[in-house]
């Protein structure tokens, strides 16, 4: 895993490090690190708000379907608004290339040993989207429910997707990214009848953690659900372009 998050530290050198001066240090390492990200984070704001895009971090454990949703949802937007992934994975082409089938532009971003993508990786990924205004991004972040949550991207909101085959008590068990998520999705609701996991628990554990999460239930695959997504997107994607036209009315106003 990665060693800017720490989760590469084995119990061993967690007591060895735990105190003393390598400790001390290790620990300014990782504050040094996330201030260096926060500042990345708030120049993609800043370029996101100036090309009026709305950015969406999506996250989840490997194999939620946060490609077949997307795969799903994209075909569907194109005619509304321009879209753009980016793609985060540790290694291969794959989703970029699901992703391109449904023509739509994809950057793909391999981490390699990473385990989350930081708001620099982003940034460089974004510089190959040059051209694009107006429309949404989706970033489709690394398949891990641990480090994503402790990097801001620049992104306007995170989603957290969790499949019905991950089990109910993910929300506990994980409780940083569902804390810092706007909108939880559940997907392979057709899966449900088939798998031990309790809807209505899953929804409770999560507010829970985060009272304010929104909730949209789906199955990327049936298409059942999906528009209360696309819904959710678009109403987003509104807000976000009648902000920014305010702003160009109104300098003084809040973007």
């Amino acid at each position: 895993m990665c060693g800017i998050c720490g989760c590469n530290q084995t119990d061993h050198d967690g007591d060895a490090q735990r105190h003393g001066p390598a400790h001390a240090r290790r620990l300014q390492v990782e504050l040094d690190l996330f201030s260096l990200n926060d500042r990345h984070a708030q120049a993609n704001r800043e370029r996101f708000a100036s090309q009026q895009v709305l950015v969406l971090n999506l996250m989840s454990s490997p194999g939620s379907g946060k490609t077949a949703l997307l795969s799903e949802t994209l075909p569907a937007q194109q005619a509304k608004w321009p879209v753009a992934v980016i793609e985060g994975d540790q290694q291969t082409q794959n989703d970029a290339e699901r992703i391109r089938a449904t023509g739509v532009r994809a950057v793909q971003i391999n981490t390699g040993k990473l385990c989350h993508l930081d708001a620099h990786l982003v940034g460089h990924a974004v510089d190959e989207l040059e051209d694009f205004e107006r429309g949404v991004l989706y970033i489709e972040n690394v398949g891990n429910l641990v480090c994503p949550a402790g990097f801001d991207l620049g992104e306007a909101a995170r989603v957290v997707i969790l499949s019905v085959t991950e089990g109910d008590d993910k929300p506990l068990k994980y409780p940083d990214i569902f804390h810092s998520a706007q909108l939880m999705v559940i997907n392979k609701i057709d899966l449900a009848p088939y798998v031990d996991f309790d809807q209505a628990q899953c929804i409770a554990n999560a507010r829970r953690i985060n009272p304010d999460i929104e909730v949209i239930a789906l199955s990327a695959r049936t298409g059942e659900g999906l528009q209360d997504w696309q819904a959710w997107v678009e109403q987003r994607y509104r807000e976000r372009i009648s902000r920014q036209c305010a702003c160009a009315s109104d300098q003084q106003a809040p973007c």
